[in-house]
C-alpha cells in the first residue's frame, strides 16, 4: 500500500545498482526537502531514540496525514524525505496499516544501515504510527 512517490523511490533504487549511488540518493531527496522552521525544532517535535537531531511535526488535515521533519544529518534528513513519499497523504487509518520495515526492506536499506540510524529509523516510524493513531 505503497504511495506512488515511495513507488518512484523502488524503481529508482533498482536502476542504481551501487550503495553509494542509492545513498546519494537519498541525501539529495533530503536537500531537495523543505527545511523545518526553528521556531517548530522544539522539544516536543523532537523524536528521542535517534543518534542525531531529528524533528517531525504533524500537520494533521482533514483527516489526511501530513508531516514535515528534519535532522541535522543529511543521510537522516534523506530518510525522513523518504518517509514523507511513504506516508504523507494518507488517511490516518492508512497509516497503521503500512507495514514501513516491509517497505523499506524493498529498498534493501535494512541491511545498509548502521545500528543506530536503523533504531532512529525505528523511532521515527513510531512517533509517526503514534501520532496517526492520537
Amino acid at each position: 500500500m505503497a504511495q506512488a512517490a515511495f513507488e518512484d523511490i523502488v524503481a529508482d533504487f533498482e536502476f542504481l545498482e551501487d550503495w553509494e549511488d542509492r545513498y546519494r540518493y537519498v541525501i539529495e531527496k533530503g536537500q531537495k526537502m523543505p527545511a523545518l522552521e526553528d521556531a517548530l525544532k522544539v522539544p516536543a517535535t523532537k523524536v528521542d531514540g535517534c543518534a542525531s537531531q531529528v524533528w517531525l511535526h504533524p500537520e494533521p488535515a482533514g483527516g489526511v496525514f501530513h508531516f514535515k521533519g528534519d535532522s541535522d544529518a543529511m543521510i537522516v534528513r534523506g530518510l525522513i524525505a523518504v518517509l514523507r513519499d511513504l506516508y504523507d497523504g494518507l488517511s490516518m487509518a492508512e497509516v497503521a496499516g503500512v507495514d514501513a520495515a516491509a517497505e523499506f526492506g524493498r529498498l534493501g536499506l535494512n541491511d545498509h544501515l548502521s545500528a543506530q540510524r536503523s533504531n532512529g529509523l525505528r523511532a521515527m516510524i513510531t512517533r509517526i504510527r503514534e501520532t496517526a493513531a492520537a
